[in-house]
C-alpha cells in the first residue's frame, strides 16, 4: 500500500485545516503526561485517508522517528497536544525506526502493527465498536490479528482500532464532502384508454350480370326458288318455336368479417439521464508558523 506525506498528497492542505495543523504538536503519554516526541508529519494513503502520525522522538532519543497509527492517538485541541493511547516511552522506543530512505512496505508496517498488537498495550481511552476490535488491540485469546491476510489482501479497514478516526479524538482530521446520490422514483404520468367506435362509408361493388334476348334472323337460303317435292310444304298456322329467356339480377347483402386484432401492451424504454449540481468538499488548512516546510 502506497503512503504519502500529507503535503505531497495535497500541497494546499493548509487551506483546508483552517489553521488547526497538528504538525509540530507534542506527543504525550496518557495519565503520566510524559512527553514522547513531536508530530513531524502525517502519512495518508492513496485515497487521502489519514493512517499514521510520524513522531520525532528527538526530545529524548536523538534523531529517531516512529509511526503512530491515527487510531492510537487522541488529539486534544484545547491543550494543543496529541496523546498516544496506551503507549509508554519504553514502548515508543521499541517501535521500528521510520526512515524516509528505507521507505514503507507491507513488511515494515507489519512490524509496526505487531508492536501495537502486543498484549502490553491497553485500550484505555480508545473507543472500539466491537469485542473483536478490542481483542485485536489487547492481544487477548479472542484476538483477531490479520494473520489470515496477505500483503495483497490486507486493508487498513481490517483494524479500525489502529486506523479508525474516533470521535471526538480526531475531529481535526475529519474532512467531509458532499456527493450526488442518484435514485429513481416511479411516477404516474398518465394513462392510455383504448376503445372503439363505428364509422360508416359508402361501399360500391361491381357485379357482372347476364340477360338473354331472342334474335330472329331471316335469311334467304342458297336453294331459294327450288321446287320442293309434293307434300314437303306444310302450310299451317300457330306456334312453331318456344325459347325461354333468362337474366341475372345482383344479390347484394352485408356480412361481418374479422378485419384486424388490436393488442394492448406496455414496453419499457431505457435512457440515461445526466444530472449535475454543485457539491461542497472540506479541504485542509494548515498553519505552521516558524516551522520548516518542505516544498516539492
Amino acid at each position: 500500500m502506497v503512503l504519502y506525506k500529507l503535503e505531497e498528497f495535497d500541497p494546499n492542505y493548509r487551506d483546508t485545516f483552517q489553521g488547526d495543523d497538528i504538525k509540530g504538536l507534542g506527543v504525550y503519554t496518557e495519565g503520566t503526561d510524559e512527553k514522547i516526541g513531536t508530530v513531524s508529519d502525517i502519512l495518508v494513503d492513496e485515497d487521502g485517508h489519514f493512517r499514521y502520525l510520524v513522531v520525532d522522538l528527538g526530545f529524548w532519543i536523538f534523531g529517531k522517528k516512529v509511526l503512530l497509527p491515527v487510531g492510537r492517538s487522541r488529539i486534544d485541541n484545547s491543550s494543543n497536544r496529541v496523546y498516544a493511547i496506551g503507549m509508554t516511552r519504553q514502548q515508543a522506543e521499541d517501535l521500528p525506526e521510520f526512515t524516509e530512505r528505507a521507505g514503507l512496505d507491507y513488511d515494515y508496517e507489519e512490524q509496526v502493527r505487531g508492536v501495537y498488537r502486543s498484549p502490553s498495550y491497553t485500550t484505555t481511552g480508545l473507543e472500539t465498536s466491537t469485542p473483536v476490535e478490542s481483542s485485536r488491540l489487547t492481544g487477548t485469546t479472542a484476538q483477531a490479528t490479520p494473520t489470515s491476510y496477505t500483503r495483497d489482501t490486507y486493508k487498513y479497514e481490517h483494524e479500525p482500532a489502529l486506523y479508525g478516526l474516533h470521535q471526538p479524538h480526531h475531529d481535526t482530521l475529519r474532512l467531509y464532502e458532499e456527493r450526488l446520490v442518484a435514485n429513481k422514483r416511479r411516477e404516474k404520468i398518465g394513462e392510455v384508454a383504448v376503445g372503439k367506435h363505428v364509422e360508416t362509408e359508402t361501399a360500391r361493388v361491381v357485379v357482372p350480370v347476364e340477360k338473354e334476348r331472342v334474335v330472329i334472323e331471316r335469311v334467304t337460303p342458297e336453294d331459294a326458288g327450288t321446287v320442293v317435292s309434293p307434300g314437303e310444304a306444310n302450310f299451317r298456322e300457330g306456334e312453331v318455336a318456344r325459347v325461354e329467356l333468362h337474366e341475372e339480377t345482383p344479390d347484394i347483402r352485408k356480412e361481418a368479417v374479422l378485419r384486424e386484432e388490436v393488442r394492448v401492451k406496455k414496453v419499457v424504454d431505457q435512457e440515461t439521464v445526466q444530472a449535475e449540481d454543485t457539491v461542497r468538499r472540506e479541504e485542509l488548512d494548515v498553519n505552521a508558523p516558524n516551522l520548516p516546510v518542505e516544498e516539492r
